[in-house]
């Protein structure tokens, strides 16, 4: 049984549902309620594993109205899990603002590990794993310039998120801030079916995405300034 008054930080898989441990799905069978990035997504991985907790929804254009239900709800009793569409709440996905405020009000926090795209994609470079930033999705417009001419000084793996929409411009971007000469990899639909890992030169990368269509969610890991072959 689980202890009352607590918040559970449940991941969830980002391709294979075969990656979704036991204790997750423990878990939430046992909470009272389950706080979903998108419930129509959730409720596809909630019915394979015949988990019946009911459903809200938390996303980031109502997650600080969420904040406040989730720990009222916490602090009469009951326990609530929060999930996103997939991987680790937080990263990059709804959930700080509510474990920042959670910490404040010393309401109990419990996370479980489990997948985040970024670890298997910084393995899979073969870049420098020792230390490395991770930044994200970078900003679109406001702060985007600023934030390239920061990575052109950054020693450390630099890893990034980009959508298929947006890979090759930002790929071009940081060829032009860092040089197209400089080494990295790029992971896109970690752990399903067409699962993909390019390794190159960023000069590479661009002409390999030029003439194949960018298709999934894109890991993008790049090497730091004084990295050498």
């Amino acid at each position: 049984m689980l202890k009352t008054n607590k918040l559970y930080i449940v991941p969830t898989p980002i391709g294979n549902l075969e990656d979704m441990t036991f204790r997750a799905i423990r878990i939430l069978k046992e909470v009272n309620l389950i706080f979903a990035e998108n419930t129509r997504t959730t409720s596809f991985l909630l019915n394979h594993f015949d988990i019946k907790t009911r459903m809200q929804s938390c996303h980031k254009y109502n997650e600080h109205e969420t904040v406040k239900q989730i720990t009222w709800r916490i602090k009469i009793g009951e326990n609530i899990a929060l999930i996103s569409d997939a991987g680790m709440p937080g990263i990059s996905d709804p959930g700080f603002l509510l474990i920042r405020e959670c910490i404040q009000q010393r309401i109990g926090i419990e996370c479980l590990p489990g997948a985040t795209a970024f670890v298997p994609a910084l393995i899979n470079s073969g870049l420098p794993i020792d230390h490395f930033c991770f930044e994200g999705f970078l900003p679109r417009k406001k702060g985007r310039q600023t934030k390239f001419e920061e990575l052109t000084e950054e020693i450390r793996t630099i890893i990034i998120y980009e959508s298929p929409f947006r890979i090759v411009k930002t790929l071009e971007q940081l060829a032009e801030y860092l040089g197209e000469k400089r080494l990295a990899s790029i992971s896109r639909e970690i752990s399903k079916l067409y699962e993909e890992t390019i390794r190159g030169t960023l000069k590479d990368l661009i002409l390999h995405f030029t003439k194949n269509k960018p298709k999934g969610e894109f890991v993008l890991v790049v090497s730091g300034k004084k990295f050498k072959s």
